[in-house]
């Protein structure tokens, strides 16, 4: 039996190169009515979950929105660093490494370089007509309302 993973790949991608918030739910419903069939499971998870939160963003934000790539690489890093300790003497060791881990990519983040230009986020308020689904969502309702850093 052949496996379902690069159909449901290329369902998605098509999803997420929408050229708008419209276009996507649009394709998304498309292709949920195509996975209900061969891939319940998947076609469940896409109606449920917030997918298309992005496109609420200016457009240059796009891309690294909707990336999980930043996550990945401070992912790698702790078990990078923890590999290299090999047995901790307890849980709260491991917690602390980790936690500098996730503090110093913060600073790294805030001081560094920037992953989002603080203009195209302040852009976010006049450059955002809607929010790319239907209804009201927590990610929309705190996008529009949390204030930028400077």
């Amino acid at each position: 039996m052949p496996t379902l993973e690069p159909m449901i790949a290329t369902a998605i991608r098509q999803v997420f190169a929408a050229g708008s918030g419209a276009e996507a739910r649009e394709r998304l419903h498309e292709v949920v009515e195509r996975l209900e069939g061969p891939a319940p499971k998947v076609a469940r998870l896409l109606e449920q979950a917030d997918v298309l939160a992005f496109f609420a963003f200016p457009r240059e934000h796009w891309t690294k929105l909707r990336s999980t790539n930043p996550l990945e690489r401070v992912n790698r890093e702790i078990g990078r660093r923890s590999d290299v300790v090999g047995i901790f003497p307890n849980d709260a060791a491991l917690i602390r490494l980790a936690s500098s881990l996730l503090i110093e990519q913060n600073d790294e983040w805030l001081v560094g370089r920037r992953y989002l230009s603080s203009e195209s986020a302040r852009s976010r308020a006049s450059g955002a007509s809607s929010c790319a689904h239907s209804g009201p969502s927590r990610a929309c309702a705190s996008a529009s309302q949390t204030p930028t850093r400077g």
